[in-house]
């Protein structure tokens, strides 16, 4: 984060210190306006001053996505880092989390929801095939902290005589290739395989897309759940050497 993100003068207020462009680069990337009418169209907006206004946390959730290591108040002194003029409250874990609480998930859904898409033209490398916009699925897990709150939804994998590992949240995203940028996303528990999570996604596809994937993705239920959105896919099947082609079902252009 920018420590030289805005001029602050000595003495300004709860709103002047948080004003648009004094929480860092993200303030440049993602517009302080747009996250308040997200806020107030999901209803997560505070009725009154706060020390940790909503707009405050939903960037410091965000920032979470840079520092993914880093505890709650490292993160808190990465996103405020540039408001050295004036003291700045430095609010301990456990109001940091009942902030999280407070303003929820659906401004984060929503503000994805606004966010996601291809953005790249045509004139970019490595994006268009032929007319097409290339797009990949692909899948992984990540491990979440083994507490009684996480594990009664996201379970431990079971041995023969007991639990073992941290529980897992499977991912599974569609991006746009060259480019990285998110088109739709969905994660679960990870005893759900990638496929049902990926037939979730399958509304973000349109037929000015090739949908990219590996072997695994190669399932004709699965393709014939995204031929119904017109997407072309190419999949890289077990025995090709690895090298793509087009599935059985869907023709890539010639």
């Amino acid at each position: 984060m920018s420590r030289k993100s805005g001029s602050i003068q000595p003495g300004a207020t709860v709103p002047d210190v948080y004003a648009p462009g004094h929480l860092g680069e993200l303030t440049q990337i993602i517009d302080p306006e747009l996250v308040d009418a997200v806020l107030e169209d999901t209803g997560a907006r505070e009725r009154r001053l706060r020390l940790l206004p909503a707009r405050v946390v939903v960037y410091f959730v965000l920032a979470f996505a840079f520092f993914e290591r880093s505890s709650y108040r490292a993160v808190w002194d990465k996103l405020t880092a540039g408001l050295d003029a004036v003291p700045v409250a430095r609010p301990c874990a456990s109001s940091l989390s009942r902030a999280r609480r407070r303003v929820g998930s659906a401004p984060l859904r929503r503000l994805f929801a606004i966010l996601s898409g291809p953005v790249a033209d045509r004139g970019q490398s490595c994006t268009f095939y032929r007319g097409l916009r290339l797009v990949a699925v692909d899948g992984t897990t990540l491990s979440a902290p083994d507490e009684e709150a996480v594990t009664w939804y996201y379970r431990k994998h079971i041995g023969k005589v007991r639990t073992f590992g941290y529980p897992l949240v499977r991912l599974v995203a569609i991006a746009e290739c060259g480019t990285r940028a998110l088109l739709d996303a969905a994660f679960g528990p990870d005893h759900t395989g990638e496929l049902t999570y990926a037939r979730r996604l399958l509304g973000c596809l349109d037929a000015s897309m090739l949908l990219l994937a590996d072997a695994y993705y190669d399932a004709f239920d699965f393709v014939q759940a995204s031929r119904t959105r017109e997407p072309t896919s190419c999949c890289a099947p077990p025995g090709n050497g690895g090298r793509p082609c087009a599935t059985p079902c869907l023709t890539a252009p010639t």
